[in-house]
């Protein structure tokens, strides 16, 4: 490596960190959304097309598992019958009869220790190639990809954040930090009247317009 190489690495360090950092809070985010919950509850499909909260940290470990594996040339070393060109639609979208709670946290922790090590080992313009990209985007780099997983994980927590919330009430990004402006339920019983009040009125304007 050129002196200059040295260079534009050292300098791109910093944004690895960042989104290395990124990457490691929506990760606990998701995890401590299974936290004190029962394989039912865990596992129960909140929305019509079945998302629920430990098909999430399943889904987005098998996702980190091949862009922090194969992507770059480091395959993840176990096997994902999930994942295959031949399992049924949505497998890894939920746990099955032989899955619990602890056997996909543990291969999430499995995974992520995986995707450490290549995101330590490797710079961020180290070449990738995503064939479910495209034809125009299959060859890319490590920090496209990890950009893609972090904004990717985001969206699940947030998913993540909704079912639990509809599971027990329970919210927050992370256990020492809630970035909930209260916690006190009647602060929220009168936040949501009042806002239904507003989407009432609302609505009653806008039939107003149109009838005049």
């Amino acid at each position: 490596m050129s002196e200059s190489e040295r260079a534009a690495e050292r300098e791109a360090e910093p944004v690895k960190e960042a989104l290395h950092h990124y990457l490691r809070g929506q990760r606990a985010t998701l995890l401590w959304k299974l936290e004190g919950l029962s394989e039912r509850e865990a596992r129960w499909p909140r929305t019509p097309t079945g998302t629920n909260l430990l098909g999430l940290v399943k889904h987005a470990a098998s996702m980190e598992s091949e862009y922090f594996g194969f992507v770059v040339g480091r395959p993840f070393p176990e096997d994902l019958p999930w994942s295959g060109e031949d399992a049924e639609p949505n497998a890894d979208l939920w746990a099955g009869p032989d899955e619990t709670i602890a056997s996909v946290t543990t291969f999430a922790q499995r995974v992520w220790a995986h995707a450490d090590a290549t995101i330590e080992e490797l710079s961020l313009d180290s070449p990738a190639d995503v064939p479910w990209w495209g034809p125009d985007g299959t060859r890319t780099h490590l920090g496209a990809v990890m950009t893609h997983v972090v904004a990717e994980l985001a969206r699940h927590a947030g998913h993540a954040d909704i079912l639990r919330e509809l599971a027990d009430g329970s919210v927050g990004y992370l256990p020492q930090w809630s970035g909930m402006p209260s916690a006190d339920p009647q602060f929220w019983a009168e936040h949501v009247a009042r806002m239904k009040a507003v989407a009432t009125d609302a609505e009653a304007e806008t039939a107003e317009g149109e009838s005049a």
